[in-house]
């Protein structure tokens, strides 16, 4: 039996992993730094490259979003897993939709939207907000493998009557698509209240008794109740027709309706921007917090509503191999500096023989996902030695002290037993990490610098 622990506990020692992804954790993959980066560069706040070169896209009025139009279909063909549809449906309008086919049932569908066209400059909240967050929904689930279909669709024309949108439903009722729920969103950036007081990011979910678009909104509310996002719903029935899920409600004329909702900030608590349809509509006056819990809930339904497939794309990583954590697939590793492939490497597991980035495609079945592009620096990294580092307490209850010889650079990353990175941190110093949050059990602690690495276990108390 000691034999066997010391095996263990070597095991456990020099590996970590990333973990299985849940619907949790795809929420958690929403990330407020990409939101920032796409709003500030959609509504003209900071340059953008569109076609190689240097732009602005600081107005997006129907006559005048070309220039806007060709950005959103560049950073959706910067994803794979999507099939992007560029439809013209006047002189000017143009939709841009991007599908990504169910892998067991392809002809259930559900739609993820925003318009993108405004009537001013700017304009970050009406409606840069919905356009940066269907991006960013894309962004995470086009990495996965879905039951069902998920539409990403951009409106055109929305500030003049709805056309982009109407256009869509009328044609999808008329062929006779079995849309399963639109979700629209709208203005989703702006919360007045001061962060963390009473009625603060409260949120509108606008629908109507029409074609299961209540059955929807209970969906979503169901999925608001089921994970943790800090938010509080406001419940409007009879919802607006001002925006275009209002599109699927009427497709037809009202002879063809889809079940459609609108989710956006509190207009019925009167919480809405003071700079709506105006150049003063800028990305300061929007609460980035709340724009990020929004785009967190939609992810979550839709995510839910897609139907995750059974494919575990993460990697586990040990000092000398990266391997796949899916058993039982085809595998090709690829170094993620250059998106290459790398010859010959289609086992499970695979052997770097130089440090830089590197990911694993698995195909299983039908499905088809890449996992994230993961660090591999171990190779020739030297051990640390026990005068350059120290760390005590071990057990450790509420503090651990890292104690370093030299001011340089040093990476901390702490793991708990599953592989999970419960805590990141850059020093150059001694310092002391804050664990007295962290439930008891084993933890494990990466350390980094350019030169040397090591991986510790820790015990909390």
């Amino acid at each position: 039996m000691k034999a066997l622990h010391t095996t263990i506990l070597c095991i456990l020692l020099c590996t970590f992993s990333s973990f299985s992804q849940n619907i949790q954790d795809i929420i958690n993959q929403v990330d407020i730094n990409n939101l920032s980066l796409t709003l500030n560069e959609f509504s003209g706040e900071q340059t953008t490259t569109v076609d190689g070169n240097t732009v602005t896209i600081l107005n997006r009025q129907q006559a005048n979003n070309e220039l806007a139009g060709d950005y959103l279909v560049e950073r959706l063909e910067a994803l794979g897993n999507i099939v992007i549809t560029e439809q013209p449906f006047n002189t000017n309008g143009r939709n841009i939709i991007a599908t990504q086919f169910g892998k067991t049932n392809p002809n259930d569908i559900y739609i993820v939207c925003a318009h993108y066209d405004t009537v001013a400059d700017y304009c970050a909240d009406d409606n840069a907000s919905g356009t940066a967050a269907v991006l960013e929904i894309a962004r995470i689930l086009s990495t996965q493998c879905l039951d069902n279909t998920i539409v990403y669709a951009l409106w055109d024309e929305e500030e003049i009557g709805l056309r982009g949108s109407q256009f869509y439903a009328n044609q999808a009722a008329s062929n006779g698509d079995n849309i399963l729920g639109v979700l629209n969103m709208d203005m989703i950036g702006y919360d007045s209240d001061a962060v963390g007081q009473p009625g603060d990011n409260e949120f509108d979910i606008d629908y109507r008794d029409i074609a299961g678009s209540a059955a929807m909104k209970d969906d979503i509310i169901a999925v608001l109740n089921a994970y943790t996002f800090d938010l509080s719903v406001i419940e409007v029935n009879p919802g607006t027709t001002g925006s275009d899920h209002a599109s699927f409600w009427f497709a037809n004329g009202g002879a063809n309706p889809f079940p459609a909702v609108l989710v956006g900030e509190s207009w019925e608590t009167n919480d809405e921007t003071p700079f709506y349809h105006s150049s003063g509509d800028r990305v300061s006056t929007l609460d980035m917090q709340y724009l990020n819990e929004m785009v967190k809930l939609v992810t979550g339904y839709m995510v839910t509503k897609g139907s995750l497939v059974a494919v575990d794309n993460t990697i586990t990583q040990t000092m000398t191999m990266l391997t796949s954590n899916q058993n039982s697939a085809s595998y090709q590793w690829f170094n993620s500096d250059l998106d290459t492939a790398i010859s010959g490497e289609t086992n499970q597991s695979f052997t770097p023989t130089a440090n830089g980035y590197y990911e694993v495609e698995i195909t299983s079945g039908t499905c088809v996902e890449r996992s994230e592009s993961i660090l591999f620096n171990t190779l020739g990294l030297d051990s640390f030695s026990t005068e350059e580092l120290k760390i005590y307490p071990i057990p450790a209850r509420n503090y651990l002290t890292i104690e370093l010889s030299s001011e340089i650079s040093t990476h901390l990353n702490l793991f708990d037993v599953s592989g999970k990175l419960v805590l990141e941190q850059t020093i150059t110093e001694s310092t002391e990490l804050d664990i007295k949050d962290l439930p008891q059990g084993i933890y494990f602690l990466k350390v980094n610098t350019d030169e040397k690495s090591g991986t510790y276990k820790i015990v909390k108390e």
